[in-house]
């Protein structure tokens, strides 16, 4: 078994690790999970920004080599997966902001509902981004992803020919069953705080994805 295959297996491991922790402490102290396992700057959302940063920066690599072998444009798109997954995890520790105790700027301040230097906290009227946009819509195509890619790739030639052609790391079937085991447990865990541990989730499933896609060889 090769290297890759190796840090997946620690990859899968560590989710349900994670889901396991995650319904033991919330069985134990409710109080507890949402004050100190996924509460700000803890455990959970440092995870969550470190893994897409990970993932981030394996897409980066597969941009290069797809540069190297003159697929211009799957370049360009895997540099803009790259992009969009660094943007992720600058906005999930609001880019340092707590770390390095800086104030937000006059804007951030007075649109943003938790006063903090990120952009899916921002607040429009009452049209809450974060809510309408990076919740339910980001979501549903997460497991859209996730659960009929994978399944369509295998299927129907088109499908395949399209994620080949624009560089899409297909997900394998045991990402699905991953992500819809996940979605299941965090139903049934009752606090507010359960959608960052969601986010971990995902995070963790998305290096998987990206560092031994189904299309491996057309996507590095």
């Amino acid at each position: 078994m090769s290297t890759l295959h190796y840090v997946n297996a620690a990859l899968m491991a560590t989710i349900v690790a994670v889901l396991a922790a995650s319904v033991a402490i919330y069985l134990w102290d409710p109080e507890y999970f949402t004050l100190v396992w996924a509460a700000e700057d803890r455990t959970v959302e440092n995870g969550t920004a470190l893994f897409l940063l990970v993932s981030s920066i394996v897409l980066a690599l597969h941009s290069r080599s797809l540069g190297i072998k003159g697929r211009r444009g799957a370049m360009v798109l895997t540099a803009i997966y790259a992009l969009m997954f660094f943007l992720a995890a600058g906005e999930e520790i609001s880019w340092g902001q707590r770390i390095f105790g800086w104030e937000s700027g006059e804007f951030f301040q007075e649109n943003n509902k938790q006063l903090e230097t990120n952009f899916h906290n921002l607040m429009v009227g009452d049209f809450h981004l974060a809510k309408t946009l990076f919740g339910p819509v980001l979501t549903l195509c997460i497991l859209l992803y996730l659960v009929a890619l994978p399944w369509a790739f295998r299927r129907w030639a088109g499908v395949a020919a399209l994620a080949n052609r624009f560089a899409v790391p297909v997900p394998w079937l045991r990402h699905a069953a991953v992500a819809l085991a996940a979605s299941l447990i965090i139903v049934v865990i009752d606090v507010g705080r359960k959608w960052e541990v969601y986010e971990l989730i995902f995070a963790l499933i998305s290096v998987s994805i990206f560092i031994l896609p189904q299309n491996r060889d057309k996507v590095t």
